[in-house]
């Protein structure tokens, strides 16, 4: 792999990831060893595509995933259906774009899953001014979602009923016992670099228990919750979410241990209880 002189912005952008941040935590290895590597001169595609071919990682019609410069894209192709119809995955030198491959390589049974979703509403709509339900939903979840994982049925309503103060303060102890958060949305991880107490994530509760968090069968277990969502009719726009103000996350924010902190309604809104899809 040939080193070459690395973007100096990126690099530094790169170098201002602190991985020992609780929602790095899911993917510090693989990232740090990549952002360390970019920071020394290779090539941040190179390196992709070498992680890709070792694990084999493919598109939706079984074509091998290659990570391509943005300007490789050819003028009029929409993103989602390049990367279905060739398995090229145009990447840019910047953080959104090196948190999309990333999470690529963690979830690629859900990325593939969804940019299939995507590439199938484009060939039979086209692209539109505005992208529709599922397109929508879709998108949101790529850019922003944050998996919510509980087989507590209590906990999932506080979170989809903005019960605040009983997600966050009464059952405080269940943090890392009966539910945990893990990251997926990619713009969500580029906001964390530089974290303030609004960040609000799509929350996507998946029943699953906590201590399976870690283990490979999450990214099997949140595509076939998905598929269960398109199949169903389910996957519509933002209603498909819970919002998640993220900084209120046991562990995520010092200043969270406080209860007052949960008590700043233009973060923790209060809301109506509603029907969700995800599940």
């Amino acid at each position: 792999m040939q080193a070459c002189a690395a973007d100096e912005p990126f690099a530094a952008a790169l170098a201002g990831i602190d991985w020992s941040r609780p929602w790095f935590q899911p993917f510090a290895v693989q990232g740090a060893a990549l952002a360390a590597a970019v920071q020394g001169g290779a090539d941040l595609r190179a390196l992709l595509d070498a992680q890709a071919d070792a694990l084999d990682l493919r598109n939706a019609r079984g074509l091998p995933l290659r990570f391509i410069a943005q300007q490789a894209l050819p003028d009029g192709s929409a993103y989602e259906a390049h990367i279905h119809a060739t398995g090229e995955v145009p990447t840019r030198d910047s953080l959104h774009d090196f948190f999309n491959a990333l999470i690529w390589l963690h979830f690629p049974r859900t990325k593939r899953l969804l940019n299939e979703v995507q590439a199938e509403v484009i060939a039979r709509e086209g692209v539109q001014t505005t992208r529709g339900g599922v397109r929508d939903a879709a998108t949101l979840f790529d850019e922003n979602a944050v998996l919510f994982v509980t087989t507590d049925a209590g906990l999932a309503d506080a979170l989809k009923g903005f019960a605040w103060q009983r997600l966050f303060v009464e059952n405080r102890p269940a943090w890392g016992e009966s539910c945990a958060v893990v990251p997926f949305g990619h713009a969500l991880l580029e906001k964390l670099v530089q974290p303030y107490k609004a960040v609000t994530a799509h929350a996507w509760v998946l029943p699953l228990a906590p201590g399976a968090v870690a283990d490979a069968t999450l990214d099997g277990v949140l595509t076939e919750s998905l598929k269960t969502a398109v199949h169903a009719g389910a996957l519509r726009g933002g209603r498909s979410f819970a919002p998640l103000p993220v900084m209120g996350v046991p562990g995520w924010c010092d200043a969270n241990a406080a209860p007052d902190f949960y008590a700043d309604t233009t973060v923790f809104r209060p809301g109506r209880r509603r029907d969700l899809a995800a599940g």
